[in-house]
């Protein structure tokens, strides 16, 4: 079928067209709504139930979430009350502003227990504050045998409170002697009006 036969189709009776021209004219029709239709309604439809699809996923990971959790509450609950446990027994560690006088006496006393000759006994004359505690460095300085200043450390170390020994340099002294300067840092937990004071410092 050439151009001039298409051009003398009648449009108002395309009954009598050729059956080709007919079965394009309807396949291109059909492709037009097709189309139409997509692009006005079925586009917006399958963006939404992308959209559902993925928000049905969200959920999904959401509810497996939750439900392991619940599975594990009671252990959740334990470790949660073990973890209190630990750190009520870690704070009971700190002493508080009272017992601090008693802990220096402690650690002169452990000292003198095992015979050492302190050169240096010399707390600093300002804290270190922390979020919740205060740090206490405290410089000393001891003279004795080898045996005796390990068992002093050994003391320290199985004190009721939480003592720490830092910086240690031990040299030789008189007559076989050895001379131990340290840190010993402790600590105290602080009380509330220190920690909201703290609080507002860090802010």
């Amino acid at each position: 079928m050439n151009i001039e036969e298409l051009r003398n189709l009648d449009p108002n009776d395309p009954g009598k067209w050729p059956a080709p021209v007919r079965a394009a004219t309807l396949l291109i029709l059909l492709l037009a709504i097709v189309g139409a239709g997509y692009y006005f309604i079925w586009q917006d439809q399958l963006n939404n139930l992308d959209n559902i699809r993925a928000e049905e996923q969200t959920l999904k990971d959401s509810y497996l979430v939750k439900k392991r959790s619940a599975i594990n509450l009671p252990l959740l609950k334990q470790q949660l009350k073990d973890i209190e446990q630990s750190l009520s027994a870690l704070l009971k560690q700190l002493p508080d502003k009272s017992e601090m006088e008693a802990l220096l006496v402690d650690i002169n006393q452990a000292g003198l227990g095992r015979g050492l000759q302190f050169e240096l006994f010399k707390p600093a004359e300002n804290e270190t504050l922390h979020e919740f505690y205060a740090e206490l460095p405290v410089s000393i300085r001891v003279t004795g045998e080898y045996h005796d200043i390990g068992a002093f450390a050994s003391d320290i170390a199985q004190l009721p409170r939480i003592v720490t020994l830092n910086d240690i340099n031990i040299v030789p002294g008189k007559d076989d002697a050895l001379v131990l300067d340290a840190v010993a840092k402790t600590f105290r937990y602080l009380d509330e009006d220190e920690v909201v004071e703290q609080g507002v410092q860090s802010k």
